[in-house]
């Protein structure tokens, strides 16, 4: 049995430091208060929050900036990206380089000599911006760096709100087109894993073999596909743009599993991230002769 109610309000309570919003519910001749509603502050961290928000930003905050901080030092540094026959993912594919995995000989004459030469500086920039323009990474940064805002229902040091529809956060939309160019990343750090289960034979050969360095590498591409083939555009791509993806058995198979990763696209972000930094430090320790890969096989 359906009620007539009319709704009235808001009457508004100002006290220092928030508002608190009353509405009120009109029902059967009399006034019944339903809704007490606090407006969250607008000064910049002001909220009524009494939970540690500021962890979780503070947290984003320390580790991506020493991810950023370290993959800028390994990039730069030239050396101790490739040991045996493996090769630091921050360095793959070496298009030219003093090492055996490059794919058209030493340093190129253009190179600008003012300018450091590393194998790296080719190559980082394209799965860098695949993550810094990530759907989720934007939510997780945007909070931890720019402070906008810094928590639900805590204050911004802003009062303007552009969003990415205008210059320079309209760039973000390169996004989809990156997505293609991970996707050859995942083929390209799969065929080094296959490089790496091939090791010298001390008579000019190889031989096959697994080492710890096999599965390192072997985790961080797992990882990295998971990332990937999860991401937001390309569950756009394998069915999110067609109506009914049930019509086409390929379409919604891929588009079941794209949707799976989804599901768990932050869990792949930040573990990704760390296991391609790992991959690194393993290779590079490596080389340096600090650590011992373990032949298993």
């Amino acid at each position: 049995m359906w009620r007539c109610v009319h709704l009235y309000g808001p009457t508004v309570e100002r006290t220092p430091g928030f508002v608190i919003v009353n509405w009120f519910i009109y029902s059967k001749g009399a006034f019944m208060q339903v809704i007490r509603l606090t407006a969250a502050p607008h000064g910049f961290g002001e909220t009524v929050r009494r939970d540690n928000w500021w962890t979780t930003p503070l947290l984003v905050f320390v580790v991506f900036s020493s991810f950023i901080v370290y993959a800028t030092w390994a990039a730069f540094q030239n050396a101790h990206y490739e040991y045996g026959p493996y090769l630091s993912p921050f360095y793959a594919p070496v298009l030219w380089g003093d090492s055996a995995h490059a794919w058209f000989g030493p340093q190129p004459t253009w190179w600008p000599a003012l300018l450091p030469f590393s194998p790296a500086l080719l190559i980082l920039p394209f799965p860098g911006l695949f993550r810094f323009t990530c759907y989720y990474y934007r939510g997780a940064y945007y909070k931890a760096f720019w402070a906008d805002p810094p928590a639900c229902s805590v204050g911004e040091p802003r009062k303007r709100y552009l969003g990415e529809n205008s210059f320079p956060l309209i760039l973000q939309n390169v996004h989809r087109y990156f997505f293609y160019i991970a996707c050859i990343f995942v083929v390209l750090l799969s065929y080094d894993v296959w490089l790496a289960l091939w090791f010298p034979d001390g008579a000019g050969g190889t031989e096959f073999g697994i080492g710890v360095g096999t599965l390192v590498l072997l985790v961080n591409v797992v990882l990295i596909a998971s990332y990937t083939f999860g991401c937001h555009s390309g569950r756009h791509i394998f069915g999110g743009r067609n109506d009914e993806v049930s019509k086409s058995p390929l379409l919604s198979a891929c588009y079941d599993c794209t949707s799976s990763l989804n599901r768990r696209h932050m869990l792949f972000a930040w573990c990704s991230l760390f296991s391609v930094a790992f991959a690194d430090i393993y290779v590079r320790l490596c080389s340096m002769g600090i650590w011992s890969d373990w032949r298993i096989l």
